[in-house]
């Protein structure tokens, strides 16, 4: 989904967990974790974020996807976007 979001976009492994990069600056993590996987979209700062789906400081948020629960692929392709377009 990142990669279709943003073409451009370098992956990395990075403390074991992916990392993606748009011209050699941080956009996304996914970390997962034993019941959950957090997205965390970087840069994020100055974007309009659904209320209580995302927490993090103003610069980085990101959303807990537990087992059995469908991402809207849609909204995280958006913000994703909006949030690498100014680097």
């Amino acid at each position: 989904m990142v990669h279709q979001s943003i073409p451009e976009t370098e992956e990395r492994i990075q403390y074991k967990k992916p990392h993606f990069l748009k011209n050699g600056h941080y956009v996304a993590v996914i970390t997962p974790s034993k019941d959950t996987v957090a997205f965390m979209i970087m840069n994020a700062s100055g974007l309009e974020w659904p209320k209580g789906q995302f927490d993090g400081p103003p610069e980085r948020k990101w959303t807990k996807i537990r087992e059995g629960q469908s991402p809207d692929y849609e909204l995280l392709s958006k913000l994703l976007v909006q949030a690498s377009s100014t680097l």
